[in-house]
């Protein structure tokens, strides 16, 4: 997956591409749920329905056992949120994605808030070529998907597609789905991208977006993750290697990439919302990335430490810490 060709025609038509996923093979290590210390805050909490979450990727194959019972929502838009073609790359895109979030627990995926919501908006078309391009979409149909997900309602959104070669309008029209996440506090999670560059793009260069990069079990970065100054000051690191989730046909696949590392992040900021409720976007975005503060500044996010989030939320004193938006230099 993820062959120079294929981003080269990207590049091209100044398009978006799912930051990937690498088939790989499974290795006997410490599990990624421990490496980023989710384990004690998933017997905690199964995540509550109420929080939803926006799955911007490609549609799910809903009919997967392990998927079967989960609370899944359509987002009517230009592309089926079901899975057509269950050989596709988009398909399996999302439905992998998907897994990690909300299927079974005790299946094979991670299932990190079963009880969450999924609001599913596809945005890559299924192809039955196997020599076609990786799915892709434009910037404006990125932003629309944005905007729809927050206007239905979602309080997270999961974005495993990478930026690349936008024009200057294409970036105005990212920035702007993205100010507008940041109004009405949506908060945006984002593979940083597959291409083993150093530097930005209009997502992840965005304040408000917590862009993420994948790393191995013993949480150093993989070589074909994209790093940059602001990836490294507002971004987190995640378990992005030898991941299994679920793919159609109930069936399983292990894979690699920053499309499989950044649920883990939307998944922890599922269920510290779903244990503290009341706590604000900022309160709980700051909580999952506050070790960025800790240490010298550098290109290279800190690894997620979920249970720490969880700790600085559950400490009365550490809402008098959270930080408050520029404009706003008081709390209640």
């Amino acid at each position: 997956m993820g062959a120079p060709a294929h981003v080269a025609s990207a590049r091209e038509r100044r398009q978006f591409i799912p930051s990937g996923v690498y088939p790989q093979t499974a290795l006997q290590s410490e599990s990624p749920l421990d490496l980023v210390k989710l384990t004690p805050l998933m017997e905690l909490t199964r995540g509550r329905a109420e929080i939803m979450i926006a799955l911007i990727d490609g549609p799910v194959a809903r009919s997967h056992p392990d998927l079967s019972g989960s609370n899944i929502r359509e987002l009517p838009g230009r592309l089926p949120s079901a899975c057509d073609q269950t050989r596709s790359f988009a398909c399996m895109h999302g439905t992998f994605v998907a897994g990690i979030l909300i299927a079974r627990r005790g299946s094979p995926a991670p299932a990190i808030c079963p009880d969450s919501t999924l609001l599913v908006r596809p945005i890559f078309a299924e192809t039955s070529s196997t020599e076609a391009p990786m799915p892709s979409a434009t910037p404006a149909e990125l932003a629309r998907a944005i905007v729809d997900c927050i206007d239905a309602g979602a309080r997270i959104i999961n974005l495993s597609a990478a930026l690349v070669q936008p024009d200057a309008r294409g970036e105005r029209i990212m920035e702007q789905a993205l100010d507008y996440s940041a109004r009405r506090g949506v908060i945006v999670v984002a593979a940083a991208g597959n291409q083993g560059t150093v530097g930005s793009s209009a997502i992840t260069r965005h304040s408000w977006v917590i862009p993420v990069i994948a790393c191995n079990r013993l949480g150093r970065p993989l070589s074909y993750s994209n790093l940059g100054n602001s990836i490294g000051r507002r971004g987190l690191s995640a378990p992005g290697e030898n991941i299994t989730s679920l793919v159609a046909n109930g069936k399983q696949l292990t894979f690699g990439g920053t499309s499989a590392a950044a649920p883990f992040v939307t998944g922890t900021i599922a269920l510290l919302w779903s244990m503290f409720p009341q706590a604000t976007a900022t309160q709980v975005k700051f909580s999952i990335t506050r070790s960025r503060a800790v240490g010298p500044a550098s290109v290279v996010p800190p690894l997620l430490n979920a249970w720490s989030a969880y700790q600085a939320l559950a400490s009365r004193e550490s809402y008098h810490l959270l930080p408050v938006p520029n404009a706003i230099r008081r709390l209640p």
